[in-house]
């Protein structure tokens, strides 16, 4: 008989410290506000330079692309910041003692 093959368990790995959460959370946060600074650039340049055209219809297509780029740009930006929030609250979290969570 062979002997079954070792899987690798959860517990094997290191679990994520305070440390990892912070960094993360101060990661996200500043690509939250890089992403923040660009969408205001790219507002401010739609702003400045107002589709022009003589057709209906590229007039349309210019205002749909100018709304899916604004648009994901401050998708970009609410997403970073909300990634960075939702792991500050975890590093806060994870600084209690592992014994002091309650159960109701």
């Amino acid at each position: 008989m062979s002997e079954p093959e070792a899987t690798p368990s959860t517990t094997d790995q290191p679990r994520k410290g305070p440390l990892s959460f912070l960094s993360g959370a101060l990661t996200s946060a500043l690509l939250g506000w890089l992403s923040l600074g660009v969408s205001q650039r790219v507002v401010g340049y739609y702003i400045d330079h107002p589709p022009s055209y003589g057709s209906a219809m590229a007039q349309s297509i210019a205002t749909a692309v100018k709304t899916l780029v604004v648009g994901m740009c401050f998708l970009a930006t609410f997403s970073f910041g909300f990634i960075g929030l939702g792991l500050f609250l975890v590093f806060l979290r994870s600084l209690r003692p592992a014994g002091s969570e309650q159960t109701p």
